[in-house]
């Protein structure tokens, strides 16, 4: 296995998103916010678990965002994306292995180390977003990136529905409880993402360095060439700002559709259910956006993306049934993924030979700062109006705007080669 691997760099690189992602389902979008409220903040008053597990979250993002671009310039100058995409890795393979330590009531510890695991989480994201370009010819990044999402939407849906079945029948597995399971499995995700690590660790490589360590000063200097160069870049600008409005969309439907289907009256079984059912539409739905991107452009395919989202938006607005709910799960299933892999397509043609680390770091950090308008937004809406089913609407300005300017920005790939951005 190790030597077809060896031969096939592009499914050893997308085996590093069936790897991480179930960190992202099981611990972030699954167990960890209940867990911690009902487990780890036991006795506590509802909205003081909210506010510490927001100061775990905001934490891990801000640093995560604040440190990627510099990062970027580190490795891309050293060469060494893939020892830091390895050693992010371990920091949240360590972080969420000791979860399963932690104590009824330990909720400091508990936010510690979500908050270290978010940070390993998202640290070896920058860098392996940023090995694509070593992987893939640009005429290949769209169904490469694809491959990469979809693997992660089968990986770790996958390891979640076990995870779930621990929890639900937990003597099925020889455990005392449903506690027991959700500590359990914070030790199948950290193994899980260890192995499935190392095909990127041993088969993927990279480009060489842009010019050796070069000190503290020297990557500063390289950022600082960054932000000029984006800064100077019409496409390259326009394009940030067009993924941080949208992706600020995809992020908020994400983040709050199991609140908001709370907030509709729907049991957590039925919104567990419709998470995972999303995982596993979008595995194959992520590879189709990639032939999409391939044959029209990855800015089609996103625009695609984004007119669903707006429809699924306002369908969101007045559905009344579970089985509504589950419909809307399966249409974003089958765009998610698409929008995510081929803005990171899209930007991988936009990125400066030999420094795609540095810019994928701060492609990166707009996704961080990419969950503020929109809880924003609907919070603000839900207090004017007092109706949850308001708020939700407030997100079509985020597609719609960032769509406007999307359209603005030209695909690299179907550039002549003077016609450069």
């Amino acid at each position: 296995m190790n030597s077809w691997l060896a031969k096939r760099p592009k499914v050893a690189w997308a085996l590093y998103d069936w790897a991480n992602s179930a960190f992202a389902t099981t611990v972030l979008a699954g167990f960890f916010p209940a867990f911690f409220r009902q487990f780890w903040s036991l006795g506590a008053d509802p909205t003081e678990a909210t506010f510490r597990l927001g100061l775990a979250n905001g934490a891990a993002g801000f640093l995560m965002a604040v440190m990627a671009p510099l990062l970027g310039a580190i490795a891309d100058r050293g060469g060494h994306r893939v020892r830091f995409v390895v050693g992010w890795s371990l920091l949240g393979i360590a972080a969420t292995t000791a979860l399963y330590f932690v104590g009824q009531g330990q909720w400091v510890l508990a936010a510690a180390l979500f908050t270290l695991g978010t940070l390993g989480f998202n640290g070896g994201v920058v860098f392996y977003d940023a090995l694509l370009v070593d992987v893939a010819k640009p005429a290949e990044y769209d169904r490469v990136s694809a491959m990469g999402y979809s693997f992660g939407y089968l990986g770790g849906g996958l390891l979640f529905a076990l995870n779930v079945l621990m929890v639900v029948n937990p003597a099925w597995f020889g455990l005392a409880n449903a506690a027991a399971a959700v500590q359990v499995s914070f030790l199948t995700v950290a193994a899980w993402w260890l192995v499935f690590m190392l095909p990127l660790a041993l088969h993927v490589k990279e480009q060489p360095g842009t010019g050796g360590e070069g000190g503290l000063r020297a990557n500063f200097a390289q950022l600082r060439s960054t932000l000029r160069f984006v800064l100077s870049h019409r496409q390259m600008l326009t394009f940030l700002i067009a993924y941080w409005l949208y992706i600020d969309g995809v992020n908020t439907i994400v983040k709050m559709a199991v609140d908001y289907g709370m907030a509709l009256g729907f049991k957590t079984d039925q919104l567990l259910a419709a998470l995972l059912l999303t995982q596993f539409v979008a595995f194959p739905a992520a590879l189709v956006f990639g032939r999409i991107g391939e044959r029209h452009g990855a800015r089609a395919g996103v625009l695609i993306g984004l007119a669903v989202y707006t429809g699924v938006t306002c369908w969101a607005y007045v559905l009344k049934t579970p089985g509504e709910f589950f419909a809307v799960a399966v249409a974003v299933g089958l765009v998610q993924g698409g929008v995510q892999s081929l803005s990171r397509s899209f930007f991988g043609r936009l990125v400066p030979e030999g420094r795609s680390a540095e810019f994928f770091g701060f492609f990166n950090m707009v996704g961080k700062f990419g969950t503020v308008l929109g809880p924003i937004l609907m919070g603000t809406v839900a207090l004017l109006t007092g109706d949850p089913r308001s708020s939700i609407l407030s997100l079509v300005l985020l597609f719609g705007v960032g769509a406007l300017l999307l359209q603005r920005v030209r695909d690299p790939l179907s550039q002549s080669a003077g016609d450069k951005p």
